[in-house]
């Protein structure tokens, strides 16, 4: 065959082969085109869902007019608030508005991330997906890369899981729909609320079976002191705190009792000793008041009758211990007497014995939050308080083989002995010793009619340490002079004091309480600079 005869053959096979290559082209570039639209797509539907989430800008959180409105603005003003510890069951089905920190976040693949949101120590978890209503991929990507602590509004709705929801405290989830960031926290925090909540005994366990958790030591909590009172524990003490605070003036009003707030820059001294802070006032000396002792005892001589404060008191003592502050809150209380001191002595009765039952009935939760990290045993206590005289404390600790001065004081060792005898004698854990040395007790105290070694005084403890101080006053102005100078008072430095007295006084006492002791010895706690929301010691002066 001539080479003129093959050509037509060499055509036809190069224009099929040029003609399948077109085909495949062709086939490229439509499923190109399908892609390129379901991209559009999928642009198009995050674009429809961006306003259910993202971190809210700040002209928003300005409380910007509804006109001004933003996504954020009008997502929540069209669904009511929900407190995180109000979620329960019976909201199934039911759309809520919460806001909260982000806790932790768990994302799961690209289409599901799990949050947890605490507020005031509760729980909640919630699901935001894909297969939700409004929940794009993009936005459960915003909710895997929050960073812990931050806070978040989330709107969703109320749904509850077959099986039992584990680490959180509320049993029921939140399908989310919206989630916006009100304010981002830092990416990486100084501690992390995990450690600063876990308890010696589980990082003990953890050592036994090999493995080393972090322990945030108390230096480190207290520097960092705004994320580690966010801990369940912490959470718990100083709402517990608010209470002791609440019940005391509750208490004291119903027993006709008037609050009063006193100067805490005075001329002078109102405890006695150095253990003060001195200041220039307007070039004059002065000091921060050691209590309101003064100013108190003055509000009985002007015919108040009963009084109390709730204020904070200055000791510059050099004390390194656990249980001693300079800047604390005083509980302060002062009364007439009508017949014998023993009144003061009731007052404290009562009102203790209504604070303890009071606490129990109502912070069982908050109590329960600090027990699983500082575990503690309740308060053994009675419903009449027992009274010991200092004469028969000392003859107990004698008789357990401890010698004391019976004309001292009692140093913290002998104060536990006592306690722990007292407890396994009487069965408690809160009593009151009285008739104190008088050599031990402040100038204005009132000497014991039968014995002037003695005085009309009291101290009451709990679980073997001191809490409250109190006593008769003495009212006669002389007399008060006389023991003044005896203890190296300047009687000039308290002169308008003094003559307080001298424009008729009745007779009067009372007492005085340290709330964070009330509630360090209540919880059992080892340590008064847990129960000190921002701790003022020799040491530390911030934050």
């Amino acid at each position: 065959m001539s080479s003129e005869a093959e050509e037509p053959n060499l055509s036809k096979k190069a224009a099929k082969k040029e003609a399948a290559k077109l085909e495949k082209l062709r086939r490229r570039q439509e499923a190109a085109s399908l892609a390129s639209s379901a991209s559009s797509l999928s642009v198009d539907e995050e674009d429809l869902h961006s306003s259910n989430y993202g971190d809210v800008p700040l002209p928003e959180l300005k409380s910007c007019s509804q006109a001004d409105a933003g996504n954020w603005s009008r997502a929540v003003a069209s669904v009511v608030r929900t407190q995180v510890g109000a979620l329960t069951q019976e909201l199934k089905d039911k759309e809520v508005l919460i806001r909260g920190r982000a806790h932790t976040i768990r994302p799961v693949g690209k289409n599901m991330a799990f949050l947890v949101v605490r507020k005031k120590g509760f729980t909640v978890q919630c699901l935001a997906a894909t297969q939700s209503m409004g929940v794009s991929r993009q936005m459960v990507k915003f909710v895997a890369g929050l960073n812990r602590e931050s806070i978040v509004d989330v709107i969703g709705v109320v749904s509850v899981p077959g099986n039992p929801i584990k680490g959180t405290t509320q049993q029921v989830e939140i399908q989310v729909r919206k989630l916006y960031c009100v304010n981002k926290a830092m990416p990486n925090l100084p501690i992390n609320i995990e450690d600063a909540a876990r308890s010696d005994v589980e990082i003990e366990n953890a050592l036994q079976a090999g493995e080393q958790l972090p322990r945030v030591n108390q230096d480190t909590r207290l520097n960092f002191r705004v994320i580690d009172i966010r801990t369940p524990a912490n959470q718990g003490i100083f709402r517990i705190q608010s209470q002791v605070g609440n019940i005391f003036r509750q208490f004291l009003l119903s027993e006709d009792f008037v609050e009063i707030h006193t100067p805490k820059l005075i001329a002078g001294s109102s405890e006695g000793g150095s253990a003060v802070f001195k200041l220039d006032y307007k070039g004059q000396p002065a000091c921060l008041a050691q209590s309101p002792q003064l100013h108190k005892q003055m509000s009985i001589c002007g015919d108040f009758d009963r009084v109390f404060e709730i204020g904070a008191v200055y000791r510059a003592e050099d004390s390194y211990t656990h249980r001693h502050l300079c800047e604390f809150t005083g509980l302060d209380v002062e009364m007439e007497i009508e017949k014998h001191y023993s009144e003061v002595m009731d007052i404290v009765d009562r009102l203790f014995v209504i604070m303890f039952d009071s606490l129990n009935e109502r912070c069982e939760k908050e109590l329960e939050a600090v027990a699983r990290q500082y575990p503690f045993e309740p308060l053994k206590y009675k419903p009449n308080t027992l009274r010991l005289t200092f004469e028969e404390g000392v003859q107990m600790l004698k008789d357990a083989g401890v010698e004391v001065d019976p004309l001292g004081d009692l140093n913290t060792e002998a104060e536990r002995k006592l306690g722990q005898l007292v407890l396994e004698k009487y069965g408690t854990e809160f009593y009151i010793l009285h008739r104190y040395p008088l050599a031990v007790r402040p100038f204005y105290t009132m000497p014991c009619y039968d014995n002037s070694l003695y005085s009309n005084s009291f101290d009451v403890f709990i679980r073997g340490e001191e809490i409250i101080s109190g006593a008769q006053r003495i009212h006669v102005p002389e007399f008060l002079a006389e023991r003044a100078q005896a203890c190296g008072i300047d009687v000039n430095t308290i002169s308008t004091y003094i003559d307080s007295f001298r424009y008729g006084a009745p007779p009067h006492g009372g007492f005085g309480v340290g709330l964070e002791r009330v509630v360090m010895l209540f919880c059992g706690l080892g340590n008064i600079r847990k129960t000190s929301l921002f701790p003022r010691d020799p040491q530390r002066i911030a934050p």
